[in-house]
């Protein structure tokens, strides 16, 4: 299910909709389902206007606005830019009016990034006569469950781990370039049972020498001595210490919820696009204490103070910590 569903599910049909926020792969999505979801193909000719906010006039936008639905439940307008319709009295009074005039049959889509910090009274308005939903960027650790969720979705079939990683780590956190490329390796997957990792390798795209997730699995697989043989890799491809340092706290943190609550306590914790991290994190778990956790919680928590203040470097530091947790058993169990 996806957001909007989910939101017309909760909502219904119709309205004044504001989708904001600096994800515009989604926030272009959204916009695609919401006029999938009110016309079909063939009322679109005479009730779909999309139009650019920067290049619109004010009476043929109240015009297109104001048009009623032509054989169909609904008329669908998009405006999208909406932030540059802000910039005079006249221009907010005039699309705050068209929002108070509740026309039948009207779906009227605003997409705006509105400016961070901003408190104008007109962006306040927007939100209390729209249908608010906010599209942040999406973060680094939510891209590998984005990929898999994207891949059932629109192509009926599985993307490994690995390759879901190894993707989000080589491409980044553009979803309309991470989607594109998905598109390629579901081509290139056609009747096998799952995307993989030889697959991303053979789309062509190119690949980093260490995965930092895959490092923090490390980690928490105890394998502390291939950690510290991969770490000075991980540096090098732009990785910092004070990075790894949180990356390191959160995944430890989630051990830590693992050993004292079991599954269900990481699992109701984990935000959407990461639930699938339980089972790996619930095996890793095992060779874990909550003594074991706290200590190494603890050192990390020096070592995140010393990458700060300290004039060696991130390597030094990572090492030092990571030969504690493979030297001092004893404080382990």
């Amino acid at each position: 299910m996806s957001v909007i569903s989910d939101f017309i599910d909760s909502h219904g049909l119709g309205g004044i909709y504001l989708l904001h926020g600096e994800d515009e792969f989604r926030k272009e999505e959204a916009v695609k389902e919401l006029i999938n979801f009110h016309l079909d193909q063939e009322a679109r000719d005479f009730n779909l206007d999309v139009i650019r906010a920067s290049k619109v006039g004010l009476e043929h936008l109240a015009r297109t606005v104001s048009t009623p639905p032509m054989l169909s439940e609904w008329r669908v307008v998009v405006i999208q830019g909406v932030q540059d319709l802000s910039g005079t009295a006249k221009t907010r009074d005039i699309i705050l009016n068209l929002i108070e005039s509740n026309l039948s049959g009207l779906v009227l889509v605003l997409s705006a990034t509105i400016p961070k910090g901003s408190k104008a009274k007109f962006y306040s308005s927007l939100k209390n006569k729209s249908r608010v939903i906010q599209f942040d960027l999406i973060r680094l650790d939510d891209i590998p469950g984005w990929l898999m969720e994207q891949s059932l979705q629109r192509f009926d079939i599985e993307v490994d781990v690995e390759a879901a990683r190894a993707m989000a780590n080589a491409v980044g956190s553009d979803l309309g370039v991470l989607s594109q490329e998905l598109e390629k390796l579901a081509g290139l997957a056609t009747g096998e049972a799952s995307i993989k990792k030889s697959h991303v390798m053979e789309a062509g795209i190119t690949l980093l020498s260490q995965d930092r997730w895959k490092w923090f699995d490390l980690v928490g697989k105890r394998n502390f001595k291939q950690a510290i043989k991969s770490l000075p890799t991980l540096l090098s491809q732009g990785e910092n210490g004070v990075g790894l340092t949180v990356g390191l706290s959160t995944h430890l943190l989630r051990i830590g919820l693992v050993v004292e609550g079991g599954a269900a306590s990481l699992e109701s914790l984990l935000p959407p696009h990461q639930k699938w991290l339980t089972r790996q994190i619930v095996s890793q778990a095992k060779g874990w204490s909550h003594g074991a956790v706290c200590s190494a919680l603890v050192n990390l928590l020096r070592v995140d103070l010393l990458l700060k203040a300290s004039t060696l470097s991130d390597q030094h530091h990572l090492e030092e910590w990571l030969l504690t947790l493979r030297f001092q058993e004893d404080a382990i169990f």
